[in-house]
């Protein structure tokens, strides 16, 4: 089993900045993509940044510029930087890997619990 574990959400004003961390921890022989989505009150998940194992970076084009996603391949760990923070960025922001356990299994995705930012105006 592969665990993943978010950190750093909370109560930010507009205009402000935060670090979200998550860490994939347990049965992990390599990871693919790893990535943030995010969930907002009524509205579908959504893609916010994704990078994949080689440093390939995606962003949503509501966030681009004012985001930054990074990983740390020898910690498993993968960061988003979040600055210049609008209240329509508040949402639950779940973390995502895509992992193989062992060589011959295929890829499997895992999510983490989800951490809450909450963007004031």
């Amino acid at each position: 089993q592969v665990q993943l574990v978010e950190s750093g959400g909370g109560l930010v004003q507009g205009g402000g900045s935060l670090r979200l961390s998550c860490a994939a921890s347990g049965s992990i022989f390599s990871i693919n993509a790893m990535g943030w989505y995010r969930q907002a009150p009524g509205k579908q998940r959504e893609l916010v940044a994704a990078v994949t194992s080689g440093g390939t970076t995606n962003y949503a084009d509501s966030v681009k510029g004012r985001f930054t996603i990074s990983r740390d391949n020898a910690k498993n760990t993968v960061y988003l930087q979040m600055n210049s923070l609008k209240p329509e960025d508040t949402a639950v922001y779940y973390c995502n890997a895509a992992v193989r356990s062992r060589a011959s299994f295929p890829l499997r995705t895992y999510w983490g619990q989800g951490t809450q930012v909450t963007v004031s105006s």
